[in-house]
């Protein structure tokens, strides 16, 4: 009767030392509820897109809809006048210097055609190329060089940026390289500096003017 009431001394430590371990284990334990991921991947959250059940994030945080780049207070989004400066001038030296290459090398095959295969001729058609090559790069450099500075100039003078900069700033540059033929060299300068720099506007802008005509 007393052993039945009582239970047995086995019984009684392996039960102490299950609520030992069992003690000793909630520590380290959760003592909250607990759920699977199938059932938090159900959940629906006000205001936002259901969890992705593989990432656990809003997958609307993965796509960047703005801008990635943090620009300084009070900067362009685009390179300004002055930025492009350096890559104006740099392209039109190589380009100039690559077409005076290629009609040094007309040239010079061209007066030299009645020679034969000689070292006297391959000298005479590598100076054609390298005298052309030389010339045009430092015309077009020139040019520019004129053209960014007028428009750098025309910018901050007029505080905006636009087309009319680029007008501007290329007929001044007609202008001004063909100053030394006189007055009626500068206004032929300007003419031809006025229409290239036309044409290069409307050529940056012929998708916009091509969508309001079409609007209306």
């Amino acid at each position: 009767m007393d052993s039945d009431r009582g239970g047995s001394p086995s019984s009684q430590g392996s039960s102490s030392m299950a609520g030992g371990g069992g003690g000793f284990g909630g520590l380290f334990r959760s003592t909250g509820p607990g759920y699977s991921n199938s059932e938090l991947a159900g959940v629906p959250l006000t205001g936002m897109s259901p969890l992705s059940p593989y990432l656990n994030v809003d997958p609307r945080y993965l796509t960047q809809d703005a801008d990635e780049f943090i620009l300084p207070t009070g900067a362009n989004k685009t390179r300004g006048r002055f930025e492009l400066a350096f890559f104006t001038i740099g392209s039109c030296c190589m380009t100039g210097a690559l077409f005076g290459a290629i009609n040094g090398l007309r040239m010079g095959l061209s007066e030299t055609k009645n020679m034969a295969w000689s070292k006297p001729r391959n000298v005479q058609v590598l100076n054609l190329v390298t005298r052309q090559s030389a010339t045009w790069a430092n015309t077009l450099g020139s040019l520019a060089l004129l053209y960014s500075v007028f428009g750098v100039v025309v910018e901050k003078a007029r505080g905006a940026e636009d087309d009319l900069n680029t007008v501007a700033a290329g007929t001044m540059t007609g202008m001004l390289y063909k100053s030394p033929g006189g007055v009626r060299g500068a206004v032929r300068g300007g003419v031809v500096g006025l229409v290239l720099s036309g044409l290069y506007a409307l050529y940056n802008n012929w998708d916009h003017l091509k969508g309001s005509h079409t609007r209306y």
